[in-house]
């Protein structure tokens, strides 16, 4: 089962073994924003700045902006657009689309001189992808028949060589599905299915090959092109003509109670069918997005394979079940996949976007009106272009949002070293930002906690704000909110309730938080109690 998922069955449950015990060690200093004003900070800008021009110039001009100084901007401006050039010249049109929007984001008026407008990139940009665009020589291999789709899968067959378990040696190797997309031999499968191949922590012998449908004992090797841990998916390449190749639909159109088809190989079963309905279109089993759920049944081997609907398009990409319960599976909306393809086209881990800020999706009864920042992290991009807690963000590069997965979506086509401009509202007053997209962190309720204080920090980690209630204890707060549905809230806690904590531990990898401490409930009467409460350092609402 994909780790995001497990993460999701038992965050409010968190029944992981922590590695060991962390006193309540805060951060030496918490950032604060520099004044530009003052000319040693000024200097000492354009110093950091000169640094990130080497190996980020998308950020060098970014923080250039922010700085202020016209003769800094012009500067990175200049070297942006002399890379620009480049790329375009080199046909590195991935590299140029990223430059030109940063670029267009700033308002500069030397892209004239590329020589290309914006359409015009992204066209050629997205000319080559597999499974984008569907030219005469793939037409000629969609399907006619289910038997046609079933030839169109294969079976992923990852290679670990022998593992020993008590004395004797077996043969060790993951089984899963994938499915053919372009007539170049292109394949679409689960990123856990291979995700041994691509883990620089793994050692041992591993190789990739995959099981044509219609010849289920000849492996044909194969290679990974791209792979996302987030949204699960991976891009493989084999050397071979595909006898057929699956259209890439829009999931859009799918509404709960459509017939779909899953295909794979479960148990090692190569080609089979299973038949059901969309059970369900929301499921925030991801960070970013929302997951289908369906009732075909699906069993260990089926994940990577296609959930088609009855045109014999792709709708989805299968990557769980919940073996304790039948009918319970998931699969990724094919809109994933297709805002995934380019940069797992582009080759290597596709890494996904943030800006160190927290929040939820605001409504005025059943209408969503817009995104609500609830937190800002110290330091982090939000926290430099100028957001605050409480405002609430309309729109980011002319498209509106009204809530927390309009954003997510808008990210999900961007990768780190990209500048967007973001509109937002304060106090009734509109504003804008550039915000420069960093690297999303493994666990970025851990760079929270490690970025600013208990009092801050435990907003978006437990959905507690605390403030300090003695100046004799860094240990001793008072609750002054809970935010609706959190861990917090979720835990009985209210506002004005005493806290006092005894103890933060993590587990081995960062990725969940256990905290211990004492508290006199008002929900309970006051009665003293010591309790333990813990949580992912990783959710849908961190952006």
């Amino acid at each position: 089962m994909n780790k995001s998922v497990v993460l999701f069955f038992l965050s409010v449950c968190l029944s992981c073994v922590f590695s060991g015990c962390m006193s309540i060690k805060q951060p030496k200093e918490v950032f604060a924003l520099p004044d530009y004003t003052e000319d040693d900070v000024k200097e000492n800008e354009k110093k950091r700045i000169e640094k990130l021009s080497k190996d980020t110039p998308v950020q060098a001009l970014w923080r250039a902006v922010l700085l202020g100084d016209e003769e800094t901007v012009s500067r990175y401006e200049d070297n942006l657009i002399e890379l620009l050039k480049k790329a375009v010249a080199e046909e590195d049109y991935y590299t140029a689309s990223n430059y030109y929007g940063s670029l267009s984001a700033v308002g500069s008026k030397r892209l004239g001189e590329i020589g290309l407008n914006a359409r015009q990139i992204f066209s050629k940009f997205y000319a080559d992808i597999p499974g984008l665009v569907l030219n005469d020589e793939n037409k000629k291999l969609l399907p006619k028949t289910m038997a046609d789709c079933v030839n169109a899968t294969v079976t992923i067959w990852v290679d670990k060589g022998i593992k020993i378990q008590n004395g004797a040696g077996y043969a060790d190797r993951v089984i899963g599905s994938g499915f053919f997309i372009d007539r170049r031999g292109y394949i679409v499968t689960n990123h856990h299915v291979i995700s041994d191949l691509v883990d620089p922590k793994h050692e041992g012998y591993t190789r990739l090959f995959i099981k044509l449908a219609r010849d289920s004992e000849t492996r044909i090797p194969a290679k990974v092109i791209g792979y996302d841990s987030v949204l699960d998916l991976a891009l493989l390449k084999a050397e071979i003509d595909p006898p057929f190749i699956l259209a890439l639909g829009s999931s859009s159109d799918l509404s709960i109670g459509e017939k779909v088809s899953a295909i794979g190989t479960p148990l090692g079963l190569h080609g089979t069918i299973t038949s059901g309905i969309i059970s369900a279109v929301d499921r925030k089993l991801f960070t970013t997005g929302s997951v289908l759920q369906i009732d075909a049944a699906v069993n260990s081997g089926n994940s990577g394979g296609p959930c088609i609907d009855q045109q014999m398009r792709v709708q989805a990409i299968v990557f769980a079940g919940i073996l304790q319960y039948q009918g319970l599976n998931f699969a990724i909306p094919v809109e994933y996949l297709r805002q995934d393809l380019p940069f797992l086209y582009h080759g290597g881990k596709r890494s996904h976007t943030w800006i160190g800020a927290y929040g939820h999706t605001m409504r005025e009864g059943l209408t969503e009106t817009g995104l609500e920042v609830q937190y800002v992290m110290p330091g982090g991009v939000a926290n430099r272009a100028g957001l605050k807690k409480g405002d609430v963000i309309t729109f980011v590069n002319g498209k509106r949002i009204s809530s927390l997965e309009n954003l997510q979506d808008i990210f999900r086509n961007y990768v780190p070293e990209n500048i967007l401009k973001l509109e937002y509202s304060r106090d009734s007053e509109n504003y804008s930002a550039l915000v420069y997209l960093d690297e999303r962190p493994d666990q970025p309720g851990y760079e929270i906690y490690r970025s600013d204080l208990l009092t801050g920090s435990f907003i978006p980690i437990f959905g507690m704000g605390l403030s300090s209630s003695s100046t004799m204890s860094s240990r001793k707060f008072v609750i002054d909110e809970i935010i609706k549905g959190s861990v917090a809230d979720e835990s009985g806690f209210s506002v004005t309730d005493p806290v006092t904590i005894l103890e933060v531990r993590f587990n081995e990898d960062n990725s969940a938080i256990s905290v211990n401490l004492s508290t006199r409930k008002k929900k309970k009467g006051y009665l003293d109690i010591t309790m333990g409460i813990g949580t992912s350092l990783d959710s849908p609402y961190y952006f």
